[in-house]
């Protein structure tokens, strides 16, 4: 058997590798256009800053390293440029030479290629940089080199513009960061984001937002936004998405789908016989809402490798889709998120609640603990759970790796309490904040509390709702609301007849776990209430301008 597979790096070297340990006499070929074929994109943006200080530690495999140890056929800067899939034929193009190479299997692993938007200028702009390969980040180094500049400008905020500025920054330039978004990390919803703004700007970066560049003046030393403001700057990186690389699909009639990627079914076998394709180049199904979605990620990209391989050979593997787990650092800050945002339910008209929950990544009365924020968006008649989100300094990934295997696995709100962690003072908490995800998505879905969400706020208060913080009063140090009544908790049974039976109250602490205390005692005791979820610690993050 000969197989040939275009495209390196995640999907096409899984497929590659995992397709010799099976058959140890196949005839494999893997192309790549570039001067790699094996290297840590992941890793690139840490190579700006130095933190990882060797280049060839980004370089996983050569040619030669590959063909020793799997004896495969490795041709870099080797670019496929036409397919003729009734011939079983494709053409190769290297340097000037070009030649067909006949296959039995293909497997098309072209990836993603970095989005450049129509910018006026762009063309004469000679400090304009993306950042997919090595030769990218060999370009940006050189620039930083040559010109050292000072100051930067990062357009888009989302997982590898966040990385660009943290590691420019950590390299000792002024960074701007151009979202058109109405917040930074898109992915994310609005009041998690929050944190990571924050941090952004706690750390000196300048965040521009609703905003896009419509033009680079003065050769891209100039970056003109939409409303007219003008940027100084020295460097650009373009940070805007992704697009699937599928010329070579599109040319040989393969049938594409959501913003021109690759059409396969649950084999991964595309509209052309004996043609696969894997990778970011691929639609795939989100797998919770069973819609068509692009999910750019090393992990499903490494998993379509080796399940095509497996198919290859005559294995059964089912592609189930994907659900998008993904993690970023800023700074100090950690923010991941899985399976489907509040925004994206939202717009799919799905029933759901939202629950949010702040613990500590261990033990609080250890040392070093630190605050970690989760998020909970599920279906508050079945429990299905659509997705989360976390933010904090330590101890996400861990919390959304297990809410993610809880979505893979088909586990229930109802299910969250009932799982089992590692405990000792240093690692964890007896009840982990999953564990009280589940606790709260209960008491939503029973009946035993209600809860008001920050974004709400305003218009309960507008329409006479009262404000109840049970804080103590120590705590107001730290900020008031604009507009509240304060009763300390373990006052509240001696002071209620300070309350109005005819008003409603929302209840807040600091985190939400007193003021589900207090709703619970009001309502036992007639009165109208319910909780602000997240209470003042989300609140004064993701609406400072209304705390005094």
């Amino acid at each position: 058997m000969k197989v040939i597979i275009v495209g390196g790096v995640a999907g096409g070297m899984s497929a590659a590798t995992r397709l010799r340990r099976l058959d140890e006499n196949a005839e494999i070929i893997v192309l790549d256009k570039g001067p790699h074929v094996s290297f840590a994109n992941c890793g690139l943006p840490y190579y700006v800053s130095g933190e990882i200080e060797e280049r060839e530690a980004l370089l996983l495999h050569t040619p030669e390293s590959l063909g020793a140890r799997f004896n495969l056929d490795v041709r870099v800067n080797s670019e496929a440029v036409d397919l003729e899939t009734d011939k079983k034929q494709l053409k190769i193009k290297f340097g000037e030479k070009e030649y067909w190479e006949s296959y039995d299997k293909l497997i098309l692993s072209p990836g993603a290629s970095p989005f450049v938007p129509p910018i006026g200028g762009i063309n004469e702009a000679e400090n304009v940089f993306v950042l997919r390969n090595v030769p990218n980040l060999d370009a940006v180094m050189a620039f930083i080199h040559q010109h050292q500049p000072k100051k930067a400008t990062v357009i888009g905020a989302g997982f590898i513009g966040l990385e660009m500025v943290e590691n420019l920054v950590e390299r000792g330039l002024e960074v701007t960061l151009v979202e058109k978004a109405p917040h930074v990390l898109p992915p994310l919803d609005e009041e998690m984001s929050a944190y990571v703004e924050k941090e952004l700007r706690e750390n000196g970066v300048e965040v521009i937002l609703n905003q896009s560049a419509t033009e680079f003046l003065d050769h891209g030393k100039t970056v003109v936004l939409e409303n007219g403001e003008q940027l100084a700057t020295d460097m650009i990186i373009l940070s805007v998405g992704v697009v699937p690389e599928t010329a070579l699909a599109k040319k040989a009639d393969i049938a594409l789908g959501l913003r021109g990627a690759i059409l396969v079914d649950e084999a991964y076998q595309t509209s052309a016989k004996d043609v696969y394709a894997v990778g970011d180049a691929i639609v795939v199904k989100q797998q919770i809402n069973g819609e068509d979605a692009l999910i750019s990620l090393a992990s499903p990209a490494n998993r379509q490798g080796r399940q095509v391989a497996d198919i290859i050979s005559g294995m059964k593997r089912t592609n189930k889709g994907s659900i998008g787990t993904a993690i970023v650092r800023v700074f100090k800050m950690s923010a991941a998120s899985t399976g489907l945002s509040e925004r994206q339910v939202k717009l799919a008209g799905l029933p759901y609640e939202v629950v949010h929950v702040s613990g500590k990544d261990h033990a609080g009365y250890y040392p070093g603990a630190t605050s970690v924020m989760l998020k909970l968006v599920f279906d508050p008649e079945t429990g299905k759970i659509y997705g989360a989100q976390g933010v904090g300094e330590k101890g996400v990934d861990k919390r959304i790796d297990i809410l993610a295997t809880a979505i893979k696995g088909d586990l229930t709100v109802a299910d969250l309490p009932e799982l089992e962690f590692t405990y000792a003072p240093p690692f964890g908490s007896a009840k982990d904040p999953v564990n009280m995800l589940g606790y709260a998505g209960l008491n939503i879905m029973e009946g035993l509390t209600d809860l008001v969400q920050w974004h709400e706020v305003s218009d309960k208060l507008a329409q006479g709702a009262v404000l109840l913080d049970v804080r103590n009063q120590a705590e107001l140090l730290s900020g008031e609301f604009a507009s509240s009544l304060h009763i300390p908790l373990n006052d509240l049974r001696e002071r209620l007849h300070e309350l109005d039976p005819e008003k409603e109250y929302i209840i807040s602490c600091a985190s939400g776990q007193r003021s589900y205390i207090a709703e619970r005692v009001l309502k036992q005791k007639g009165f109208k209430a319910a909780n602000l979820d997240g209470s003042f610690g989300l609140y004064q993050v993701v609406r400072p301008q209304e705390i005094k």
